[in-house]
């Protein structure tokens, strides 16, 4: 409480009331509502580059999609990677089940994301382009996390896990891109009003890379649960930009979300995050089932 109220200093915020942010995994985020009854948000990223991220992505999303105004900013200091407010977007997070006509609309924000390509000229601290070395960067994300998961998983799942990765990987398509991925392209980054998608939120996460890895969370969270939407998603998205083929490259990033959200588990405490922790070994272990 003592870091908040010190960030709260820092940011010159006339608070009322503060409430926390649920489903928020890898930052701390506050509702707060202000003296003057504004509502805002209080984002404390997990580290500094991911606020530097959040930071850039704002700048670099205003002009193309609905995403919220960087109202104070404060880098942090030696104990505290650092804060932002954030204004309210209109709406709520995706919470229950999704339509055919919202899916379009997903498709349609998602695509003009993915239209946001970098620039001659410009670069960032905190948001890198990876698409060049894209086999690199893939692997690279792969086995980082190989070495948390092994930690918690048996060794003949590892090996399993290990020896499929290598052998899908090679049958990917060419990658889709430069483009800017969000990496964490989910229901509740997602803000809806009325049916429609009103804002797209938390960039702590984004590169410049391929298309291919942000359909993953969509995929297992909508379109799997929700008849109907992965076609009017794509209908929405093709209607701004070309397609990647789901068909062939969502197999193999449902099992690689799946393998590296058990790393990302063991890095942020498996007993605070077991119910994620279990869903995802058991998505594994039937992807691994499957292949036998």
């Amino acid at each position: 409480m003592e870091q908040l109220g010190q960030i709260i200093k820092k940011l010159k915020i006339n608070v009322l009331s503060i409430e926390d942010v649920p489903n928020s995994f890898s930052s701390t985020v506050y509702r707060v509502e202000q003296i003057n009854k504004e509502i805002v948000y209080l984002k404390i990223p997990y580290s500094n580059l991911k606020l530097i991220r959040e930071y850039e992505a704002i700048e670099i999303l205003s002009e193309a999609l609905p995403v919220p105004k960087l109202l104070e900013y404060w880098e942090g200091d030696d104990n505290i990677p650092g804060a932002m407010l954030l204004s309210e977007l209109k709406g709520q997070p995706i919470t229950g089940n999704v339509s055919e006509v919202l899916a379009y609309d997903i498709g349609v924000h998602h695509a003009k994301m993915h239209n946001v390509t970098p620039q001659e000229g410009n670069s960032f601290k905190g948001i890198s382009n990876v698409y060049e070395q894209w086999s690199t960067f893939m692997k690279s994300h792969f086995y980082g996390f190989a070495e948390d998961v092994k930690e918690v998983i048996q060794e003949d799942l590892l090996k399993k896990s290990i020896e499929l990765f290598e052998e899908q990987r090679k049958c990917l398509p060419h990658s889709d891109g430069p483009s800017f991925i969000h990496m964490d392209f989910r229901p509740a980054n997602i803000i809806i009003q009325d049916n429609k998608v009103s804002g797209i939120i938390d960039f702590e996460s984004a590169r410049f890379g391929s298309t291919e890895m942000d359909f993953t969370k969509i995929n297992r969270d909508i379109f799997t649960k929700n008849s109907g939407t992965l076609e009017a998603y794509k209908k929405g998205y093709q209607s701004i930009r070309p397609l990647i083929d789901l068909e062939v490259i969502l197999p193999f990033y449902r099992f690689t979300d799946a393998f590296n959200s058990l790393g990302w588990c063991k890095r942020r405490g498996i007993e605070k995050h077991q119910q994620f922790f279990d869903e995802n070994l058991v998505i594994l272990k039937s992807i691994l089932q499957s292949e036998r």
